[in-house]
Order: structure tokens, then C-alpha cells, then sequence
């Protein structure tokens, strides 16, 4: 009896690892959106839960840190196959994961940079093209993705349930740039719940900028927004929160009104 237990555990894990394996998928973005863009891949990652239905589904954008630039968009895919894994090891799903990548630099020589107005047209799109809940939007990134998770948020609060950045930084000029409008994007994502994650040890983007980002939105009237800062951690401190259950107990709980 025990041998057959055995057997059956071990067929549902292969099961359920083969069907892991077969995403993500990529998608295109058609002629007219990429004319519309300036920093992103046409091409883009798409988690897709197995089971079909008509149902509208929450949709976690995951945006990617610096190493994942450039126009090969496998490059990206462990980084949002973290949260992937960890909506189903939590019990969170079903639900899309969707993950852009952006160019290391464009035609004309410009370096590539997360910006809202791409990321506008890329949610547009999915909100078009997938069955997508719009009451459940949530965002979140790693490092430049964090940074992208602040300016995103920061300019476009009305779609998202939740945000959170790790280790983000908060200036468009690199890992230790500060924003001029810092007080702007703070009454903004005072209207949004935040939940930032840093490293204390974290020599790249300071955990400073997530104090410092919590602070203001504070400040601003924030009362849903707050900060994990690890002790013993530094720059890779998202190999943590996505492995952990309270990252996706908090921002599955969100909704927004």
C-alpha cells in the first residue's frame, strides 16, 4: 500500500513538473504596438494555468533587473518562473504571469529603461488579449524591474491591486539615482497598497531607496504601504520573498475597489 502511495505522489509531482515545464509561452506584439513602444521586445512571456476557462484571471506583471536587457527573451525566463512557482506552491492560482523584457538599447542608440508608457501599452494589449480580472492587477520586479514597479506605479496607480518592488531602485540614471519627483510619485502610490523588499547588506541599490520611497508614500497619506528589509541579506535577497509564503498571501489578498 505504501509502495502504491509512493508511486501515485510521484506521478502527480512528474505530472505537474512536465506541465510546469511547458510554459511559458511567447507572444508577439503586432506592427502597430511595437510602433508604439520604444524599449520593449515585441516579444513577451505569457504563464498560462493549465486548466481551460472562460473565468477572468488575476495578472501578475513581473518586470526583470538589468541583466536581463537585450532582444532574446529566454534570457528572462527564470526570473518570473520564481513567482510562477510560488503562486502554485502557495495555492494562489489560477492565474497569468506575465513577464516583457526590455531592449539593452534601441536603433537610434538610446538605452533601454523601463517607462510607463511602454508598460501602458503593453497592459492594454493583455487586458485585450487575455482573460484578464482588471480588479486584479498586481506588479512587481527585481532591481531595475523594482525600478520599474516605482515609475510604473508611481505614473498609473488606477491599475494595480497591489505593487511590490524588491531591492528597486528609485532613479531612471541607475542603481543609485534618485528621482526629482520623488514627492509626486509618492502621492500617487499613496493610493495603491505597496509592499517594498530590500537587502540591508545590499551594495547595488542601497535599501535606503526603499526607506526612503516608503517614507514619502507615508508621508503622503500611505496608509497600505510598508517595507521588509532581510539583515543578512544583500542584492539577491528576491531569491527569498519569492520563495516565501507571505509575498503572495499579501498581494493576492488585494483587490482593488
Amino acid at each position: 500500500m505504501k509502495t502504491f502511495v509512493l508511486v501515485a505522489s510521484l506521478l502527480t509531482f512528474l505530472s505537474s513538473a512536465s506541465a510546469q515545464d511547458k510554459v511559458p509561452r511567447v507572444h508577439v506584439l503586432d506592427q502597430t504596438l511595437r510602433d508604439k513602444t520604444h524599449f520593449l521586445n515585441p516579444e513577451y512571456l505569457v504563464f498560462l494555468p493549465e486548466e481551460n476557462s472562460d473565468a477572468e484571471l488575476p495578472l501578475l506583471i513581473y518586470l526583470h533587473g538589468g541583466g536581463g536587457v537585450g532582444n532574446d527573451i529566454n534570457k528572462i525566463k527564470g526570473q518570473p518562473m520564481r513567482a510562477w512557482r510560488g503562486i502554485a506552491k502557495f495555492g494562489k492560482g489560477p492565474c497569468i504571469v506575465v513577464a516583457p523584457q526590455c531592449l539593452k538599447e534601441t536603433k537610434e542608440g538610446q538605452r533601454g529603461v523601463w517607462i510607463p508608457e511602454d508598460l501602458n501599452t503593453l497592459l492594454q494589449h493583455l487586458k485585450a488579449t487575455l482573460p484578464v480580472d482588471s480588479k486584479r492587477v498586481y506588479l512587481t520586479g527585481n532591481s531595475m524591474g523594482g525600478y520599474g514597479s516605482w515609475v510604473w506605479g508611481a505614473h498609473n496607480p488606477e491599475h494595480f491591486a497591489a505593487i511590490a518592488p524588491v531591492v528597486g531602485g528609485i532613479g531612471r540614471e541607475g542603481p543609485k539615482a534618485v528621482t526629482p519627483d520623488l514627492e509626486k510619485w509618492a502621492e500617487n502610490l499613496a493610493k495603491v497598497p505597496v509592499y517594498a523588499f530590500a537587502g540591508a547588506k545590499d551594495k547595488v541599490v542601497p535599501a535606503e531607496r526603499s526607506e526612503r520611497m516608503i517614507a514619502a508614500i507615508q508621508k503622503a497619506g500611505g496608509k497600505q504601504a510598508k517595507l521588509k528589509i532581510y539583515p543578512d541579506e544583500g542584492h539577491a535577497v528576491g531569491r527569498v520573498v519569492y520563495a516565501t509564503a507571505e509575498f503572495y498571501e499579501w498581494m493576492f489578498s488585494k483587490r482593488r475597489d
